[in-house]
């Protein structure tokens, strides 16, 4: 299994919960998730993200179908331009 983890920052934190919906709205719309996860920051530290997502995939060509995947391009132009930064790592469990 590949584990997909994003970090998001926003430029406002308030975007985030929008994001998380938007997100959680993929669940059983792309046939190559596995899992979705989708956490906001509770502390707000200085060191914080705002939001973390993790998708489960059977395989990096089924990860590369949920980037590809119209539903996640069109969730993902609405996130892109909202973002400070961004921190993805993608590991086999």
């Amino acid at each position: 299994m590949l584990n997909h983890v994003v970090l998001m920052k926003f430029s406002d934190p308030e975007d985030a919960p929008t994001a998380r919906d938007l997100l959680e709205g993929l669940k059983g719309r792309i046939g190559q998730i596995r899992e979705l996860t989708v956490g906001l920051d509770t502390t707000g530290s200085a060191v914080s993200y705002d939001l973390c997502l993790v998708t489960v995939h059977e395989s990096a060509d089924d990860l590369r179908g949920y980037q590809d995947h119209p539903a996640h391009l069109e969730v993902a132009d609405w996130i892109r331009p909202r973002l400070a930064a961004r921190a993805v790592v993608d590991h086999e469990s």
